[in-house]
């Protein structure tokens, strides 16, 4: 506990440090990581911790940044509580999925999910939501400045908001899986007959789940929407999900402080691969990933995990 707590303790104070030495670009880039970490964070709460595999949390990224950008462009709403609101409306629409994903197990549940994250895209170009969505055009929101007069730029100041909210989510997460809702969720994943048996309500934890790792997505979401200033219904794709799931497996299965990693990936390691051949791109990344997953089949969190144990053992 010493160890991760000073661990956590360096990275905030790097955290709250960078960006006064960093370009306005790199600044965006890292709040696209944290952004990125988020939603990571709320798939393996889903995945990692309670054994449900998703392949559909494009769609609540969708959902909740398009109820941040609604919000603000259609009422006015100030950016701040578009992000209660994305929570709130993406645990809605995951704790409802949940229920038919109950009778789901595995490959099937993958599949279901997969049709929802196909799906999302094409319902937001729908003609009568148009009004609300913008079809394909998509919705523009205005960036917004630092408050209370504080001298920073407006990417300083969202990169700070998504420093916030990436830090209370995570320590709400860490939280949650360390109580005893945690435990059970744990049971569910190893055998879900044995927790039920004794006690736990299976299907209450398993909604809730979804719910919750809904609103983690959505919240990301809305972010994502507020800094990037612009969203449209191809922006969520299903290689979005895919994109997730790889930041989940390189960050490590069910270890919280892996999302950092998975999303640090996710974001450059494309980038990278496009420098090495413009045209090969795909199959560079392709092959880094494989290179990493055969070096670190448990990812980072399992080369951590084995470093600790040697570090203890001492």
């Amino acid at each position: 506990m010493t160890i991760e707590r000073t661990t956590a303790l360096v990275f905030l104070i790097c955290a709250l440090a960078v960006p006064a030495m960093i370009s306005g670009f790199v600044t965006f880039q890292l709040t696209m990581l944290l952004i990125y970490a988020i939603a990571i964070m709320g798939l393996n709460l889903l995945t990692g911790f309670n054994g449900q595999f998703s392949l559909g949390h494009s769609a609540f990224y969708a959902i909740g940044a398009y109820t941040a950008a609604i919000l603000m462009d259609q009422f006015g709403i100030g950016y701040i509580w578009t992000l209660p609101a994305a929570g709130l409306v993406c645990f809605a629409v995951g704790f409802l999925f949940g229920f038919p994903a109950l009778r789901l197990e595995g490959t099937y549940l993958a599949l279901a999910t997969f049709g929802l994250a196909v799906a999302t895209p094409q319902i937001l170009k729908l003609t009568p939501l148009e009004h609300w969505t913008g079809g394909v055009q998509g919705v523009f929101v205005m960036k917004p400045n630092a408050p209370f007069g504080l001298p920073l730029t407006s990417d300083q100041w969202l990169y700070y908001l998504t420093l916030a909210a990436f830090v209370l989510l995570y320590v709400l997460a860490k939280n949650l899986v360390t109580s005893r809702t945690g435990r059970a969720l744990l049971a569910i994943r190893e055998n879900p007959i044995a927790a039920q048996s004794m006690g736990i309500n299976v299907s209450l934890y398993k909604t809730l789940t979804f719910g919750v790792s809904a609103a983690y997505t959505g919240i990301a979401g809305a972010l994502g929407a507020i800094v990037i200033q612009f969203v449209a219904p191809d922006s969520f794709g299903f290689m979005l999900s895919v994109t997730f799931l790889v930041g989940v497996v390189v960050g490590g299965i069910a270890w919280l402080p892996g999302a950092i990693i998975g999303a640090a990936f996710i974001l450059f390691v494309p980038n990278f691969a496009e420098d090495i051949s413009k045209g090969l791109s795909g199959a560079v990344y392709g092959i880094i990933m494989i290179l990493l997953i055969y070096v670190m089949p448990s990812g980072a969190g399992g080369i951590v995990s084995s470093a600790l144990r040697v570090l203890r053992s001492r």
